[in-house]
């Protein structure tokens, strides 16, 4: 049976503002770093991504070298846009990036004009569309000037390949520059996708402030801390966890101090009758810095615990105070 979408989709998600652009982004966006690639059940990201949008999600996140293989999250997403989204082609925000390395050779890797540009016509093919809503360079380039990667990205949007261009990974002082280049160039930089979370707040020392000076979104990934931020370890590593595969997240980040924290916290979101997950995801998103919280999925009712998180995402000054003081 043909997907149609919920009619009261719009009815609970929260939208906010982009920066100082005309753009909002969902308060929850969704991300296909996991779970929707090549070695991975298709009809399970098909209905993530289907009730995802039923519930209000309609930014979706890729790169170039989502998968594994690299590649085959914006594969699977282009044959998923055929299927069942093409008709809310322009009620969604599609971005993808280039930065990592995708091919062999001196091209397919970093941040030089030739790689970005090459990288986008390439997802562009795979996903089966005309341009993205957003661009980003994933990762600033030690080697590669700039004010050469900047350009790529104004190309692209020149050259309506996408809409909007964005950074990822990039320092305080490094995105400064990054925002002075493009507001000379006439594309404004729209957003940057940093690391956040409560256990990560590299941002808050001078990134955030930065981002506000420029008028500049940002959408935070990892902020449930690639699952420290639940109840997932607490009672040990799962064999079927990220932990266990030895994946971005490694056996030494679970050590007896997290896992101290992690347990009061679940002892204050509860009382906030929340799960530690919808509590991280709230406070990621306290005080409006951040434009969206980007989560990943393995199942449908992951989404839904994470969305059903915004009913209550107001915190008390002694919330707020309690969760630095198990912070710290």
């Amino acid at each position: 049976m043909r997907y149609q979408a919920a009619t009261e989709r719009y009815g609970s998600m929260k939208y906010n503002r982009c920066g100082r652009s005309g753009l909002k982004l969902p308060a929850i966006s969704l991300g296909l770093w996991h779970n929707f690639g090549g070695t991975d059940t298709f009809e399970n990201g098909r209905a993530m991504i289907r009730r995802a949008f039923d519930l209000g999600i309609t930014h979706f996140d890729l790169a170039n070298n989502y998968g594994p293989p690299p590649g085959s999250a914006e594969l699977m997403f282009g044959q998923l846009l055929k299927t069942d989204l093409a008709p809310y082609r322009d009620e969604l925000i599609i971005s993808t990036k280039a930065g990592y390395h995708m091919w062999e050779g001196p091209y397919g890797d970093w941040g030089s004009r030739k790689y970005l540009l090459s990288s986008l016509d390439q997802s562009l093919k795979r996903m089966g569309l005309d341009y993205v809503d957003i661009f980003y360079s994933h990762r600033p380039d030690p080697e590669t000037p700039i004010e050469e990667t900047m350009m790529a990205l104004d190309h692209a949007v020149r050259s309506g390949k996408a809409l909007y261009v964005g950074i990822s990974n990039y320092t305080a002082e490094q995105t400064a520059v990054a925002a002075k280049v493009l507001k000379e160039l006439g594309t404004p930089l729209l957003i940057h996708q940093p690391k956040y979370s409560m256990l990560n707040r590299w941002i808050e020392n001078g990134l955030q402030d930065v981002l506000e000076e420029n008028g500049v979104g940002s959408i935070a990934f990892c902020p449930l801390a690639q699952g420290l931020l639940t109840n997932k370890y607490v009672a040990g590593i799962p064999t079927d966890s990220r932990a266990a595969r030895n994946g971005f997240l490694k056996e030494r980040d679970i050590t007896e101090e997290t896992i101290t924290k992690v347990n009061k916290l679940i002892q204050v979101a509860a009382a906030r009758g929340q799960s530690l997950a919808q509590m991280a995801l709230v406070w990621a998103l306290r005080g409006g810095r951040l434009t969206s919280a980007l989560i990943g999925a393995s199942r449908v009712s992951q989404i839904e615990e994470n969305v059903a998180a915004l009913a209550n995402s107001d915190f008390t000054q002694e919330e707020l105070d309690l969760i630095e003081e198990i912070l710290k």
